[in-house]
């Protein structure tokens, strides 16, 4: 006999880093090159399997912003852990989502979180070196994705799902 849970899970990062793209890889299985803002937040489930436990992820896809402090803070509310989202062409997002980190953890408190170096695919282009990414690899689980290519997306998401059923 399995158990279902239910979690809620926040994508936090600034505009353009992949969040909705990731989503889409992750949930449906699909990319479009066409970049579409995300106004607000969008909602999407994925149930995950872990031997016998079923993990509804309930997918809260915010708004990117580059100040938290335009994310409403009240979408966080009652979410379970948080995937921090960058971009690694630009240096930057990854700043962004260390500020965006901040402020959910002040909301939040200490829930699980991943952070996720996305546009793997574009790896030539990165601007994060990887004495850098040693460096952010060892305050908490990094993982380089790619929405385009679906290259470390499940694995990301898995992670954290796996770190909110030890919880």
């Amino acid at each position: 006999m399995s158990t279902l849970e239910k979690r809620k899970v926040c994508l936090l990062g600034a505009t353009g880093v992949g969040k909705t793209s990731l989503v889409a890889r992750f949930v449906r299985s699909i990319f479009s090159d066409r970049y579409q803002t995300t106004i607000g937040t969008k909602i999407e489930t994925k149930h995950l399997v872990y031997g016998e436990h079923v993990l509804v992820l309930v997918l809260w896809d915010l708004s990117g912003e580059d100040e938290f402090q335009r994310v409403r803070l009240s979408y966080l509310r009652g979410a379970a852990g948080y995937l921090l989202v960058a971009d690694g062409t630009r240096r930057a997002t990854v700043e962004t989502a260390m500020a965006l980190h901040q402020a959910a953890a002040e909301h939040l408190g200490d829930v699980p979180r991943v952070l996720v170096l996305n546009k793997a695919d574009l790896r030539d282009f990165w601007e994060l070196d990887d004495a850098y990414e040693r460096e952010l690899a060892s305050r908490w689980p990094v993982f380089e994705t790619s929405a385009k290519t679906g290259a470390g997306v499940e694995e990301a998401f898995r992670a954290l799902g796996n770190a909110l059923l030890q919880r």
